[in-house]
C-alpha cells in the first residue's frame, strides 16, 4: 500500500466519523428541541388547566356565597308547634333587609289594618286581605316551608314561611295546603287556597311579616295599593317594636292612638275621621273601620250611590 492510498483512506475514514459525529449533534439537538417544545406546550396546557379550574372554583365560590344565606336561618328557632319560634334567641338592635325578590302574596285590597284593636282588645299583628273561597295564595319570598297547621280558634289552616332574607311571613284562614312542611319555594309559588277558617267572618287572607319573631307592619314594606313594595331595603329597628311586645292597657291605648295616626285617623273625643284616597269606595273603608256601608252613609249624611272625592274627610266612628 503506498503512501497516498494510505491517507486517502484515512481522510474518508474521518470524514465519515465527522459526518456521523455531526448527525448524532444534529438528531441530538433536533431532539432536544422538540423536547423542549413538548414540555413548552405541556405547561401552557397545565397552567391552562389551572387557570380554568381557578375560574370553575371562583365561579361555584361565588354562586354559593350568593346561594347561602347570611346564617343558617333554617336551623335556628326552626320549631314546627309556634309561631314565633325565636323566644330565646338574641334579635340584632338594627337589621337591613333586602325586599327586592318578592312577590305580592294576593292582589285584594286591605280589609283591616296591622294595629291594636279595642273591640278585640288585643293587637293585630298583621293585614287582613280580601280573597275569596279557593283564590290562590303565593310566597311573598323565597324560603323554606315550616309550619302548615291548623288552629280552631286562631288562624284556622295556616302556612308559616321562613325566607332567605330572615322574614317570615304567616298565611291564615286559608281552605286548603298546596305546600308541605319544611318544603322549599319560590317568591310566587302557589302554596295555598283562601278560605274562612279558623276564627273569622268572612273569607280572607290574614297576613303577617315577622322577623326573628317580631310582628312588622305589612304596610311597611308592601305598597297593597301599588302591589309592591315601597323601597328595595327594609330596615328593621329592635327599638320600635319592642313597645310592640308590651300588651298593658296603657301601652295599648297608645299602640291605638299611634295607629289611628298613621292610617290618616283624626279622633276627637269619641269621633274618628278618615280622609279619602285615590281608589277607596264606602264599601273598602268600611270594610278598614269595622262598620257597615250603612252605618257609614248615616255618620256622613251620604247615600250608597254618592261618588267620593280624594280628599274628602268622612266620619267612620
Amino acid at each position: 500500500m503506498n503512501f497516498k492510498y494510505f491517507v486517502s483512506i484515512l481522510a474518508a475514514g474521518l470524514l465519515t466519523a465527522g459526518c456521523h459525529t455531526a448527525m448524532a449533534q444534529n438528531m441530538q439537538s433536533v431532539t432536544h428541541s422538540s423536547v423542549h417544545d413538548d414540555l413548552l406546550a405541556m405547561q401552557s396546557n397545565f397552567e391552562a388547566q389551572i387557570n380554568l379550574q381557578e375560574t370553575t372554583d371562583y365561579i361555584d365560590n361565588h354562586f354559593l356565597e350568593e346561594e347561602e344565606p347570611e346564617e343558617d336561618i333554617y336551623s335556628i328557632g326552626w320549631d314546627s308547634g309556634l309561631v314565633n319560634s325565636y323566644r330565646n334567641v338574641e334579635v340584632p338592635d338594627r337589621k337591613v333587609i333586602d325586599v327586592t325578590n318578592f312577590c305580592m302574596p294576593h292582589h285584594g285590597y286591605v280589609t283591616s289594618p296591622y294595629g291594636y284593636r279595642p273591640r278585640f282588645r288585643r293587637m293585630h299583628k298583621g293585614i287582613d286581605l280580601k280573597v275569596q273561597i279557593g283564590d290562590t295564595i303565593r310566597s311573598a319570598f323565597d324560603g323554606k316551608v315550616r309550619i302548615t297547621k291548623y288552629e280552631r280558634r286562631g288562624y284556622g289552616y295556616y302556612v308559616v314561611v321562613r325566607h332567605d332574607n330572615g322574614l317570615e311571613t304567616v298565611y291564615g284562614h286559608l281552605s286548603r295546603f298546596l305546600v308541605k312542611q319544611d318544603e322549599f319555594v319560590k317568591a310566587g309559588q302557589p302554596i295555598a287556597l283562601g278560605g274562612n277558617t279558623g276564627h273569622s267572618t268572612g273569607s280572607h287572607l290574614h297576613f303577617e311579616t315577622r322577623f326573628m319573631g317580631y310582628a312588622i307592619n305589612p304596610s311597611a314594606i308592601f305598597d297593597f295599593d301599588n302591589q309592591t313594595t315601597h323601597t328595595d331595603q327594609y330596615t328593621f329597628d329592635k327599638k320600635t317594636y319592642e313597645v310592640g311586645r308590651d300588651y298593658s292597657p296603657k301601652a295599648q291605648r297608645a299602640r291605638y292612638a299611634s295607629t289611628l295616626k298613621s292610617n290618616k285617623y283624626k279622633t276627637g273625643g269619641s269621633k274618628a275621621t278618615y280622609r279619602v284616597r285615590k281608589g277607596d269606595t264606602l264599601g273598602k273603608i268600611a270594610s278598614r273601620h269595622g262598620v257597615s256601608v250603612k252605618k257609614l252613609c248615616r255618620l256622613n249624611g251620604i247615600k250608597t250611590t254618592t261618588k267620593l272625592k280624594i280628599g274628602k274627610t268622612l266620619r267612620v266612628r
